[in-house]
């Protein structure tokens, strides 16, 4: 496997939990595509025009876990989200990418988080010039319910490794010092784990990616709050089939993703839609479809109604390829992460808000206004403290 401390600048290590999913194997793809023809991705990315300290074009390598033993390329053309003719001219750079089998569930875990400590270290010796970030896009699933822990001690006696295993990688890194991005809707940013972040000066973002539909929510419900329409009730259709879309036919493991998408709103407009019939009238429905694969299909109807109380109606469809709007999102997030712990910021950063439909932190943004202002703060706030210490 080639170092890749050959590399002129710092590279970036992601270290993936559900690394042959499809967002995955996507992200694998992005990050070979960043190493050889970086023109390629760069444009895609909001990070893309800053950050110049980290390179002009800083090379992305990636490792990770995950539960099958099919090859990563295996994987990609299982998938199907990315014709072979872009990840073919990659395929022997991927299939070098190092994964390793996730944890057995029969462990403690304490010893999940002890055998990932080590694989962790392993992963960064092989890249000694990198600084790695985990991300974790393990499947949506059932809410913990550990926040009433208040020390490690107790979340590993309590905890079920079986139905929740996002949490033994996230403790995993942020003891040896990695940052996370939680790009799922599971609920690893328990006090605990908040506590131990900061402790060890490991910044986490999070939760649940705002990929698709949910991001356009955000825009238009932000610009009807502007404009003073009130919004009368808002329907929103998913219809996906990839192996997400097959997950979130548990209603419990469901349960969250919906949550996370039906609250956004109420937050944005400031009132709770369909107060006036004593009901909620924002309904979010996932569908599983399994002949559209990865390439999601969102409907939304809009109720709107202006002066006089007068309706009228707003109808969105976006037909979307659900990996494809993912991994540049999860790239972006992992060059945030080197920049905040290069910046010394530490635990959540509620100033993410504009990559997530539940943000973590405290007084996260919640228009799309100032989410987008947020993240200008914070890059002005990250460049002059890194600028600072340059100069020590």
């Amino acid at each position: 496997m080639s170092k890749s401390g050959s590399s002129k600048s710092q590279s970036l290590l992601l270290l993936v939990a559900g690394a042959k999913g499809a967002v995955g194997s996507t992200l694998a793809v992005a990050a070979a595509a960043m190493r050889n023809h970086p023109e390629e991705v760069l444009p895609s990315l909001t990070t893309g025009q800053v950050f110049s300290y980290l390179g002009p074009s800083q090379p992305v390598y990636m490792a990770g876990w995950d539960t099958t033993e099919r090859s990563l390329c295996q994987a990609i053309g299982a998938h199907g989200a990315l014709p072979e003719s872009i990840w073919k001219p990659y395929a022997d750079e991927i299939d070098q990418v190092q994964v390793k089998m996730a944890p057995s569930a029969a462990p403690s875990l304490q010893g999940q988080v002890e055998q990932l400590k080590l694989d962790i270290q392993e992963f960064r010796d092989n890249h000694s010039n990198a600084r790695a970030v985990l991300v974790n896009l393990l499947p949506a699933c059932a809410q913990a319910g550990l926040s009433h822990c208040r020390s490690l001690s107790q979340v590993y006696s309590e905890a079920d490794p079986s139905g929740f295993p996002d949490l033994s990688y996230a403790i995993a890194a942020i003891l040896t010092g990695v940052p996370v991005v939680n790009f799922t809707p599971n609920e690893v940013e328990i006090p605990v784990i908040i506590n131990e972040a900061v402790s060890k000066s490991v910044p986490i973002s999070g939760r649940d990616g705002k990929t698709g539909q949910t991001y356009l929510k955000v825009v238009l419900a932000s610009a009807l709050r502007a404009r003073n329409l009130l919004v009368d009730g808002w329907y929103s259709l998913n219809i996906l089939g990839n192996e997400d879309g097959r997950n979130l036919m548990t209603p419990e493991k469901a349960a969250g993703k919906l949550a996370n998408k039906t609250e956004i709103l109420d937050e944005i407009l400031g009132y709770k839609v369909g107060e006036r019939y004593g009901v909620p009238t924002h309904k979010v429905q996932i569908d599983y479809y399994p002949p559209r694969g990865d390439a999601k299909e969102a409907w939304d109807v809009i109720d709107l109604l202006g002066l006089f109380g007068l309706p009228m109606s707003i109808r969105l469809n976006l037909q979307g390829r659900d990996s494809v709007l993912a991994a540049p999102l999860v790239l972006d997030l992992a060059r945030w992460m080197v920049v905040l712990q290069m910046a010394a910021r530490s635990g959540p950063i509620p100033e993410l808000g504009f990559f997530f439909k539940q943000p973590v932190g405290d007084s996260p943004p919640v228009t799309f206004q100032d989410q987008v202002a947020k993240l200008h703060e914070l890059e002005q706030e990250c460049s002059r403290k890194i600028s600072a210490d340059s100069r020590k």
